[in-house]
């Protein structure tokens, strides 16, 4: 099983100018490591729309890798964009899935079917082709270049520990975070 902290790390060590959208349980840990313009916590608004806000980018950057790294409850409450992801494929856009069986953000809940969903499965189904399991740190090291490299869609579906500490939220309210990340894509309005 991947610790969710190095894994974060080691991505952010590798990452240059991507808008990089995060999530829930990932957003402050991620803050941590980059909190520039081109990231965007996506934690106070409607839980399970990361990737599919994370595909508007990539459609509106396509010059631009759009990396999302989204949870497995986020992406259990919105599994329709799989679908659209394979029907409106973008070349630049890498969508992770934080697999560790739990809400996180909201007390650590159990995600319904935690022990029966093969997110892998879900998204082959869904029509995605490029679809990467990694569950050691070989792994990950090994298809850490692939992240930011491989024509998308394409999804990575860490499993990672449960967390054992509350998740804070980030300190830049929603509104300043969405306005300093369009300053950085396409300028003043």
């Amino acid at each position: 099983m991947l610790d969710k902290y190095t894994c974060l790390a080691k991505l952010a060590a590798k990452r240059t100018d991507e808008v990089v959208v995060t999530t829930m349980s990932v957003a402050m840990p991620w803050a941590a490591h980059s909190d520039g313009p081109l990231d965007f916590a996506h934690v106070e608004s409607a839980m399970g729309h990361a990737a599919d806000f994370a595909l508007g980018l990539a459609i509106a950057q396509p010059e631009r890798r759009v990396l999302c790294i989204n949870g497995d409850g986020s992406t259990l409450m919105s599994l329709g964009v799989l679908v659209t992801l394979a029907q409106r494929p973008a070349p630049n856009l890498t969508l992770v899935i934080t697999e560790n069986g739990t809400y996180e953000v909201t007390g650590s809940q159990p995600v319904p079917g935690a022990a029966f969903i093969d997110y892998e499965q879900i998204c082959r189904g869904a029509g995605l082709q490029r679809v990467y399991t990694i569950d050691t740190d070989d792994d990950f090291d090994a298809k850490l270049d692939q992240h930011f490299a491989e024509e998308g869609p394409v999804v990575f579906i860490w499993k990672i520990a449960p967390a054992t500490e509350p998740v804070p939220k980030p300190a830049l309210p929603i509104g300043e975070r969405a306005q300093r990340l369009r300053t950085a894509l396409v300028g003043e309005a």
